[in-house]
């Protein structure tokens, strides 16, 4: 089946870009949201997703200049690490705001055209979203946010919309970064590579009408957050 107009937040890189790759091999058509410039020939909206009120204009825009979207992929996310009293306040909410109420906003600005072609959203947690830690208080409150916000989605609109909560392990993309050496990835860690994580986005979109993946949990054999 065809997976028509996907829009991906996020998409600039990582798991998003790996997605957005995924989906244009797959016949559809990505649309990205994202705050950088995507490498290559994407349609693209710039916008950063901390703003809701822009986040909700980029994805009108998207719709009237596409036609409609069939798909939601929510692949945007930051974090802040560090103990609670330690973390810069702006930056705190700042994670909450991308991860949690950019992807509410998104979602529910794409409500319309996603309710009318019956289409799917893919919200992307973690397994940090399933199991605290310490130092990570922002991100742990934002990606437990999404885990419930989508099983609610999932129960609201049954019948009507196809609702996919992906929880990925770690993978190997520019999301550590910019962490301080203390909460980097080790050298000897074993991580996923985005594109096959982004290959179960893809089999989610897939379904046919009335067969749900509801959850799906991708992470590397030794992922340590897991289970």
């Amino acid at each position: 089946m065809s997976l028509g107009t996907v829009l991906v937040t996020g998409g600039a890189s990582g798991l998003g870009a790996a997605t957005v790759a995924a989906v244009a091999a797959a016949g559809g058509r990505p649309v990205v949201l994202d705050r950088t410039v995507a490498e290559g020939d994407v349609d693209q909206e710039k916008v950063d997703l901390a703003d809701r009120r822009a986040a909700e204009e980029a994805v009108r825009a998207v719709s009237e200049r596409t036609g409609g979207i069939d798909a939601v992929v929510t692949c945007a996310g930051i974090d802040a690490c560090g103990k609670l009293e330690d973390v810069d306040a702006d930056l705190w909410d700042r994670v909450i705001a991308v991860n949690l109420l950019g992807t509410a906003a998104v979602v529910r600005a794409a409500l319309p055209d996603l309710l009318s072609r019956q289409g799917r959203v893919v919200t992307v947690a973690s397994t940090l979203g399933l199991r605290a830690v310490s130092d990570a208080t922002a991100y742990c409150a934002s990606k437990f946010g999404v885990v419930g916000f989508t099983r609610a989605l999932a129960a609201e609109t049954a019948g009507r919309l196809g609702v996919t909560l992906l929880v990925p392990g770690g993978m190997h993309t520019p999301f550590f970064d910019d962490r301080d050496e203390q909460y980097k990835p080790p050298p000897d860690a074993k991580l996923n590579q985005p594109h096959n994580v982004a290959a179960t986005v893809v089999f989610a979109l897939q379904q046919p009408p009335g067969c749900e993946v509801r959850e799906l949990v991708v992470t590397p054999s030794t992922e340590g957050s897991w289970p």
